[in-house]
């Protein structure tokens, strides 16, 4: 019988090149969670939904989602995409199929182009990447001297908003735009909203 995939994430977790706090699962909202899914512990996602309220990893820049926790929400279905993380400056990950049919795999939201990008990774593979170092590569675009302290101060349901956007020409560099702390639900709206406006989509 197939085993749940929570002793080999523990594994990654205890191993992972920076800081990961697992947040306490709260048992009623993991099952609830689990139902609504329908999945179950042996997959990761279930692993994760039912073991934690969530993986805070590399000082809070990323919020993988769980059953959910104070401030985090549990994982679930966003206009029509099961969005399974978000980074502080309010990029979004989704597991979600590329077409009709396709297997799904874990896409990207950046908030520094406004576009989805199908990163082709299944969610186990792409948890196991975030939590053995592939995150610094991936956000190196995104970060700036000192973003370790000033990403740890953000609480679990605020993301950072940048001004100028990192969109933009002038807000490409982080470390010379002005920066604060605003809810996470608005960052990743106001995200989608000047792609919706500009046509991405």
């Amino acid at each position: 019988m197939e085993q749940p995939a929570w002793p080999e994430i523990s594994a990654l977790v205890a191993e992972a090149p920076c800081p990961v706090e697992v947040l306490p699962a709260d048992p009623r909202r993991a099952a609830d969670c689990l139902a609504a899914l329908e999945i179950s512990t042996r997959s990761w996602l279930g692993a994760v939904v039912a073991n934690s309220g969530g993986l805070v990893v590399d000082h809070g820049w990323l919020r993988v989602l769980g059953g959910g926790h104070d401030g985090l929400p549990g994982v679930a279905v966003e206009a029509g995409r099961l969005v399974v993380a978000y980074d502080v400056m309010g990029g979004q990950f989704a597991w979600l199929p590329a077409e009709p049919g396709a297997r799904p795999t874990i896409h990207y939201f950046g908030p520094d182009d406004l576009t989805w990008q199908d990163l082709e990774l299944g969610y186990g593979d792409w948890l196991e990447a975030m939590l053995t170092g592939a995150l610094h590569g991936f956000s190196a675009g995104l970060r700036w001297p000192g973003w370790e302290a000033e990403v740890a101060g953000v609480a679990l349901d605020q993301g950072i908003s940048a001004w100028p956007p990192p969109w933009t020409r002038e807000g490409k560099d982080l470390a010379a735009v002005s920066r604060k702390p605003i809810p996470l639900a608005e960052l990743v709206s106001v995200h989608h909203d000047m792609a919706r406006q500009l046509g991405f989509l």
